[in-house]
């Protein structure tokens, strides 16, 4: 399941870097969101990792408790043990959070205080309702690259069935989400999605 050996030079390590920097900003939802560039960079277009080694550093992020931010950590993990041992998965973990947490970070914090100051401006209210479609729109997308394979078909109908379920369910009744999470294991451990 591990991608093919790589060779790291310093300017993949500052690439990494920049392109963390840069999807940060684009985080609205979470760094989840984000997800569906990251597939495209980390695997698609640099081969750093492979389709297996992406989805099971979210998914397994997502399962351990904690921020929903680890599975950047993963990815830069995994990116650094394909190029050369835990040393370089530790400097593939710092760069990706560094990359990650930074910029959105500050913007959130600067934002969060202007907002906050500026809170009965009609432009305020307006931004803040204009970012509620844009964030379900980033978090479908990514959706639709952790639920298919092969570059989106929709392989996997069950799985989809699935998800639509828990979604009305968890839209429509008081159902906790672990009851919909611990069903959606138990399909999944008997093959039936």
């Amino acid at each position: 399941m591990n991608a093919p050996a790589l060779i790291m030079t310093a300017t993949d390590w500052l690439t990494l870097l920049w392109h963390y920097l840069s999807l940060s900003l684009l985080a609205v939802g979470g760094a989840v969101a984000t997800t569906p560039d990251m597939h495209r960079f980390l695997v698609e277009q640099q081969h750093w990792l492979s389709d297996a080694q992406f989805n099971a550093s979210i998914a397994l992020a997502q399962a351990a408790p904690g921020p929903n931010v680890l599975f950047v950590a993963l990815m830069g993990w995994n990116v650094g043990m394909n190029a050369g041992g835990p040393a370089s998965a530790l400097l593939g973990v710092f760069l990706s959070l560094l990359g990650m947490l930074t910029p959105s970070t500050v913007l959130t914090y600067s934002a969060a205080q202007w907002s906050h100051r500026n809170r009965t401006l009609r432009a305020v209210r307006a931004f803040k309702q204009g970012m509620a479609p844009m964030v379900v729109g980033l978090l479908l997308a990514t959706a639709l690259i952790l639920s298919s394979t092969n570059g989106g078909k929709l392989e996997h109908w069950p799985a989809w069935l699935v998800s639509a379920a828990a979604t009305l369910v968890v839209w429509r009744t008081r159902v906790h989400l672990l009851w919909l999470l611990g069903a959606g294991a138990l399909l999944g451990w008997f093959d039936l999605i």
